[in-house]
C-alpha cells in the first residue's frame, strides 16, 4: 500500500508536493546558499527600485541562510536551528578544500527571512497554513539572527565573519554570487 502522503498534492504533476506536508512534525526550515557574495536590499517596500534610496546589507564569501518557522516552533527551535546552521560543514577550507563550518572558515553570513518555505502546493497554489503567525514568526526570526550573531563574535579565532540580517515581513531584493550550486536544507 502506498503512503497517502508521496501520491496527495497535484495531479498535474504526479502527486508531488511540497515537503511542509510530507514531514508534518518538522518546525523550522533553513535553507543554506553558499555564496561567494550577496547583497540584500531591505528597505524594497517603501523605496522600490529606488537606488538612490535603497538600503543594502552586503556579505563577501560565506552563506545566505533562508529561514522559516512553523507552527509550534519556539526559542529553543530557533537556537538549535541557528547553531546547526552554522556548525554544519558545508563551507570550502581555503587551505585544504575540505568542507568546514562557516565558524571554522570565518565565512559571512546573511539571514534572509522566508516565510514561503512552509508553503504546502495544494492542487495549483500554495498555503501557508502551517507558518508561524507574523508575530511568533518575528519573534523567532529575531531570536535566529540573535544566536547567529552572538555565536559567530564569541569565537576564538582572530577573524570572524560578517553577520547580515534581512528584514521581517518585507519584500526584499537578492543578488548573490555562487561558487556552484551547493544548496542545503536543515529541517528540525
Amino acid at each position: 500500500m502506498e503512503d497517502a502522503r508521496s501520491t496527495s498534492g497535484c495531479s498535474d504533476c504526479g502527486g508531488a508536493m511540497a515537503s511542509a506536508e510530507a514531514s508534518p512534525s518538522i518546525l523550522a526550515r533553513a535553507v543554506v546558499q553558499q555564496c561567494v557574495s550577496a547583497r540584500l536590499q531591505t528597505n524594497y517596500n517603501s523605496v522600490g527600485a529606488d537606488q538612490e534610496r535603497a538600503e543594502f546589507v552586503h556579505i563577501g564569501r560565506g552563506m545566505v541562510v533562508f529561514v522559516c518557522f512553523l507552527k509550534q516552533a519556539s526559542e529553543a527551535v530557533a537556537e538549535r536551528l541557528a547553531l546547526s546552521v552554522l556548525k554544519a560543514r558545508l563551507c570550502e577550507s581555503a587551505d585544504s578544500g575540505k568542507k568546514v563550518s562557516v565558524l571554522d572558515c570565518c565565512g559571512d553570513v546573511l539571514i534572509v527571512p522566508q516565510a514561503t518555505l512552509g508553503g504546502v502546493l495544494k492542487g495549483k497554489q500554495f498555503q501557508y497554513h502551517k507558518n508561524s503567525s507574523p508575530e511568533q514568526g518575528s519573534s523567532l526570526f529575531e531570536k535566529f539572527s540573535n544566536v547567529v550573531k552572538q555565536t559567530m563574535q564569541s569565537g576564538k579565532a582572530e577573524r570572524t565573519g560578517t553577520v547580515a540580517v534581512g528584514t521581517y515581513g518585507n519584500r526584499q531584493v537578492l543578488c548573490m554570487e555562487t561558487n556552484g550550486p551547493s544548496t542545503h536544507i536543515i529541517d528540525l
